[in-house]
């Protein structure tokens, strides 16, 4: 039987960002792109002052307070320059003098460390580099610094595919989390965090907005001589309109997020379906007797990015080859590891998911 399908059709989009997007917010952007419904415009061609634009934001902001049970001492903003960026911000604005703690688990927290080494000083009390960055920290493992600004954390590794579980309690110290490529996935209590920031382009929405969940406490930390829009108290005095927004992001980000209340039914049932995916596709990697060798410790595993190799660069690359053929896209692993990942956001319906899976199971018949 052919797994071919036709190249003019959607394909099933492992890329791990920009990623897929549910079929439905497509749909609904697309119906809506050249017209918004009641404003005689697009919604790339009003001005992110005015009437037409202030519910999108608002909206945005509202469906993310009620997905993640924002308290109301969190500010929400929508900033742009990516994750990137706020390794950056974040030192700028909460260090004061201090030193941070970082916690590296993978290639993002190496370079968030990195990065805010360039502001000010850091300690890295944990490194998973000698284990090839295959697990997380056990609690055992980890011992903050009392006084230090913050303590930072990725609460998924999209290269290494590893996942915390459960959070490392910091104490007093405000604990700072990427969660770039797993927000949303599941239910999360905000009030651990000091802040919680993603770049959007992997559960949020496309490419330009970067979503920062902020503790009033810390907002205030912002020192006087930055510049404006590297000024975490400044961009929330305007709500995130100290200069022209990325409005179709954060529009998007909208539809997103409506899509994860009402077509979803909420982050409990977003948990359940993600894991109920990542267990169809590790099982499969776990009983091909070694064919498929999964990256992660099983306990560190990630149930939105799964990387994994096969027995040799060759066979890698001919199943990318054939995968693609299959309608099975994006199946590479990060340029800085290689290997193959498939990652299996939110918006990856189960029958992606399983049609990799029968994949897999054919491929290793015909390779094996």
């Amino acid at each position: 039987m052919s797994h071919q399908r036709p190249e003019n059709q959607r394909q099933y989009n492992f890329s791990a960002g920009p990623a897929v997007l549910p079929l439905p917010v497509l749909q609904k952007a697309q119906a809506e792109l050249l017209c918004l419904p009641g404003i005689g415009a697009s919604v790339m061609e009003v001005s992110h002052r005015s009437k037409a634009f202030e519910p999108i934001i608002e909206g945005a902001e509202a469906n993310v307070r009620s997905l993640l049970r924002v308290p109301d001492n969190y500010r929400v903003l929508f900033l742009q320059g990516g994750a990137l960026l706020q390794f950056g911000m974040i030192p700028m604005n909460l260090l004061g003098g201090k030193a941070a703690d970082y916690v590296v688990t993978g290639s993002w927290t190496s370079k968030a460390a990195s990065e805010a080494k360039i502001i000010g000083k850091t300690n890295v009390i944990w490194n998973g580099k000698d284990v090839f960055y295959k697990r997380k920290p056990t609690s055992s493992e980890l011992k903050f610094n009392a006084d230090a600004a913050y303590a930072y954390i990725c609460s998924n590794e999209t290269i290494e595919g590893v996942q915390y579980q459960d959070f490392p309690d910091t104490g007093s110290v405000p604990l700072v989390c990427d969660a770039s490529s797993d927000i949303f996935c599941k239910p999360v209590d905000i009030t651990q965090f000091g802040l919680y920031f993603a770049c959007a382009q992997k559960n949020v929405g496309p490419a330009g907005v970067t979503l920062v969940i902020i503790r009033d406490d810390l907002v205030e930390r912002s020192p006087e001589k930055l510049p404006s829009l590297l000024h975490y108290k400044k961009i929330a005095e305007q709500k995130s309109m100290l200069n022209t927004p990325p409005c179709f992001a954060i529009y998007m980000v909208k539809l997103v997020t409506e899509w994860l209340m009402d077509d979803m039914g909420g982050l409990e049932k977003v948990y359940a379906f993600n894991k109920e995916k990542a267990a169809l596709l590790y099982d499969v990697i776990d009983n091909s007797n070694g064919y498929y060798k999964g990256h992660a410790d099983k306990e560190y595993r990630s149930i939105m990015n799964v990387p994994f190799r096969l027995p040799s660069e060759e066979l890698d690359k001919k199943f990318e080859s054939e995968a693609k053929s299959a309608g099975l896209i994006m199946l590479s692993g990060h340029r800085s590891v290689g290997g193959l990942r498939a990652s299996i956001y939110n918006a990856m319906p189960r029958e992606g998911v399983v049609a990799l899976c029968n994949f897999m199971l054919d491929f290793v018949k015909k390779n094996g």
